[in-house]
């Protein structure tokens, strides 16, 4: 639950459906071999003569590192505070954890004056949510260091929540931040970008499996999704679906 009372999106039965996602669909390894492939030699980079690196993780070398995580759900806080305890190899980072969501924590930070800068921010499966999406960048991009870089990942559902915006845009998403969007918005800033675009595949076709069902609600955001949406349109929402497994990754540097 955020600071102000305010639901996250990843609590409750959404979150259930999350945690099934992130275990079937080999989303974090994709993004690992991404981030292993794209992000190495940049790290190497912006750490060029540093003895410390500061990072900010929004939505979740050889030299120390200080990792400020923002996340406004309290069971994924959890989950990821019991598996840093559970790794060995991170004697070399500190965390700092904002049980909040985005827009308090730049509330927080504004309020406080206190503008601690970072040499990388990534935002994993969280611009959906904000208020203002190019206020949110802004914000962000701000709290960069000189060759900093910024990191936001989403997902390539977007042919099918553009298709079905009136079954879609309601409940915890009412505004979908599709990839054009956030690149449009990056344009639109004067920003630097990169965008890469990594293919990712799932089964969803089995209305008899549980997984399967729980992979649905989530692309969906519904409780139920066979309960929602008529035949036609669980029928046009699968093969829309089918034509559009990919997750973008976009790369802001300052």
């Amino acid at each position: 639950m955020a600071a102000n009372g305010k639901q996250t999106c990843y609590e409750g039965r959404i979150l259930q459906n999350y945690q099934v996602y992130l275990e079937q669909s080999g989303l974090h390894k994709r993004i690992l071999q991404g981030v292993h492939h794209i992000l190495l030699g940049e790290f190497k980079r912006i750490g060029a003569g540093k003895s410390s690196l500061d990072v900010l993780g929004v939505g979740s070398g050889g030299v120390q590192i200080t990792a400020d995580i923002v996340e406004g759900s309290s069971k994924l806080t959890d989950n990821f505070k019991a598996l840093v305890a559970k790794t060995a190899n991170l004697q070399n980072i500190s965390f700092a954890w904002h049980l909040m969501n985005s827009e308090d924590y730049e509330r927080q930070v504004k309020a406080k004056g206190d503008m601690k800068t970072f040499d990388f921010i990534h935002m994993i499966q969280m611009i959906y949510y904000v208020d203002n999406l190019a206020d949110t960048i802004k914000f962000y991009h701000s709290l960069l260091k000189n060759n900093g870089i910024m990191a936001a990942t989403n997902s390539g559902s977007d042919t099918l929540w553009k298709a079905y915006k009136k079954e879609l845009w309601v409940d915890s998403i009412t505004d979908w931040r599709s990839s054009e969007e956030v690149i449009a918005c990056l344009k639109s800033l004067g920003l630097k970008y990169e965008e890469h675009a990594i293919p990712n595949a799932f089964d969803i076709f089995n209305p008899n499996s549980q997984i399967e069902e729980h992979l649905l609600n989530f692309i969906t955001s519904k409780d139920h999704f066979y309960q929602s949406f008529t035949p036609e349109i669980r029928a046009g929402m699968l093969d829309t679906q089918l034509k559009d497994a990919i997750v973008n990754h976009n790369f802001n540097r300052k």
